[in-house]
């Protein structure tokens, strides 16, 4: 006689698309076009997709373990390329297109893909990355026909995902590999300014879908409409091209338009009941309604995150919407979410950012990185753990935690009686603005390479749209005249158009601390301050 034991059951992300093609074959992943529906189909037919573009990318040359890289919006096309690159056991490295062609460059040369899967309208960009990347050898559009042989890579091979899809030759299996297996690689700055690669494992993004579909957490069902409007090249869209499928719902793709007309009409055509974004997209959703008159009667949940809500704006978008706002908090480090506001919560505010879910923990520390004696209400520097944080950055041999596993967020932070956390602010200078990450740093050091400017700084002020926006403060050389514009040149065409500072500050004296260095505390104390109600502030940029 033996004791009994349970099968082993590889937690692969390819078996969410099985799944759902098995048991909801005919529900929807819908993209939208410039004003209709460009794509509709199932995910029975979305999965034989990817199946045959995985068996094309092996005709390619690809392999286990091999990086392909996206650079690509929210669309179905790209979501076949996500199941086909990692059910396969090769690892999808999503790329920003926001970022600069030197910083996309960069990395891609850290990756080593020698196929990058691109959008058919950033095909241009994509050739001035790889005019610098030099690993790619081959260059796949999707949605679209692919460009004319590029110059400044005549070695380059061109073509189109459908062609590859079409031509495709014997299937190649799905998950025939252990779980603890690389599926994603995403590069943030998220906590120390320096792009720094998170690779995500099958097991780990498995395990976080379970947890996302918890009651108090996202709580899809299959009845669900699901707007993913966060980038599919952001923090895995925040797990949802998985938990979509997972459950059967239907998953909305907005493409490349997220602005407010764009997203009101998709929601009513397709009865979206759950959207999810950074909050800026729902303040521009809001203003179009407002204008028009219109409504999105089926919108019932919100999910915000990757920057602050202001309370104003939380009760603007539910008084509006008719739609519960749920405040999250998570980091690309995480896979990426961390807490989540649940809908139900009775202590839910604009400013907390809910409760862990089962699988993921938090801990306050010191600056020494003790444990503070009483976790609730004081504040502290926020440390997590759990089967979905990073152990070590990509390419990296030391850890990014401490010796108990703890991963050091960057954020200082506190948890109420109820276990709410709130984070109340960063032990770090870099802003995030619109949910992306800015580096002063980098800013800094193309303004002080000019020859008229002594010293520059850059802050981040509150911003009601943006979350923070960023200030530049110089201290001139005397008697120069240099204009706003003349120190902001430098930054454009170096930095993502997005970064560049609303504002410049001209100082008589560049205030310093005690070790000689910029004193960005009394900066930030004496220029930092949000903007009253009403006032505009100087070239306003809104994000790509």
């Amino acid at each position: 006689m033996t004791d009994g034991s349970m099968q082993h059951y590889a937690l692969t992300l390819n078996r969410f698309l099985d799944h759902a093609a098995k048991w909801h074959p005919d529900a929807q992943v819908v993209t939208a076009g410039d004003s209709s529906v460009s794509s509709r189909t199932g995910y029975g037919a979305l999965r034989e997709r990817a199946r045959r573009l995985s068996a094309g990318l092996a005709g390619r040359g690809v392999r286990f373990g091999d990086r392909v890289a996206t650079l690509a919006w929210n669309t179905q096309a790209h979501v076949e390329a996500w199941y086909a690159i990692m059910g396969m056991g090769a690892v999808c490295h999503t790329l920003n297109p926001r970022l600069t062609a030197s910083r996309l460059a960069s990395m891609l040369d850290q990756s080593g893909a020698r196929i990058l899967i691109v959008s058919a309208d950033l095909a241009p960009l994509a050739q001035m990355v790889l005019a610098r990347a030099k690993s790619v050898s081959q260059l796949l559009v999707m949605d679209g026909a692919p460009p004319d042989r590029s110059e400044d890579r005549p070695d380059l091979s061109i073509g189109s995902l459908d062609q590859v899809i079409a031509e495709a030759g014997e299937e190649v299996a799905w998950g025939d590999f252990d779980e603890s297996a690389p599926s994603g690689l995403c590069f943030t700055s998220g906590t120390t300014g320096d792009p720094k690669g998170v690779t995500y494992t099958h097991r780990a993004c498995y395990l976080h879908t379970l947890r996302q579909l918890q009651a108090e957490v996202m709580g899809i069902v299959s009845t669900d409409a699901v707007l993913t409007v966060v980038p599919m090249f952001h923090a895995n869209a925040w797990g949802l091209p998985f938990a979509a499928p997972a459950v059967g719902a239907k998953l909305v793709l907005p493409g490349r338009a997220a602005d407010g007309a764009s997203l009101a009409r998709l929601i009513r055509s397709e009865q979206v009941t759950m959207a999810v974004g950074v909050p800026t997209v729902w303040l521009d959703l809001v203003e179009h309604l407002e204008q028009t008159g219109e409504d999105v009667p089926s919108l019932e949940r919100v999910m915000v995150g990757g920057a602050p809500m202001a309370p104003a704006l939380m009760d603007r978008l539910e008084r509006r919407l008719g739609a519960v706002v749920q405040t999250t908090w998570g980091m690309t480090e995480l896979s990426p979410l961390g807490t989540a506001a649940a809908p139900a919560d009775p202590h839910r505010d604009a400013a907390s950012s809910g409760r862990p879910a089962i699988g993921i923990d938090l801990l306050l520390t010191d600056a020494d990185g003790r444990a503070l004696p009483d976790q609730r209400d004081g504040e502290g520097h926020l440390r997590v753990r759990g089967s979905a944080v990073i152990e070590r950055y990509f390419g990296q041999t030391e850890p990014a935690t401490d010796e108990d596993g703890w991963f050091d967020t960057g954020d200082l932070a506190r948890i109420d009686s109820h276990g709410n956390l709130y984070i109340t602010g960063r032990s770090k200078d870099l802003i995030k603005s619109g949910g992306e990450w800015i580096n002063p740093s980098e800013i800094e050091a193309l303004v002080s390479a000019l020859p008229d400017v002594s010293q520059a700084a850059v802050i981040g002020r509150p911003d009601p749209k943006w979350g923070e926006r960023p200030v530049l403060l110089v201290e001139l050389i005397k008697a120069s005249g240099l204009s706003d514009e003349a120190l902001l040149a430098p930054l454009r065409g170096q930095v993502a158009s997005w970064s560049i500072p609303d504002e410049v500050v001209r100082l008589r004296d560049m205030p310093v601390g005690p070790t000689g260095k910029i004193d960005k505390v009394r900066l930030r104390a004496e220029h930092g301050q949000a903007r009253e109600a009403g006032s505009t502030t100087p070239r306003q940029r809104a994000l790509p």
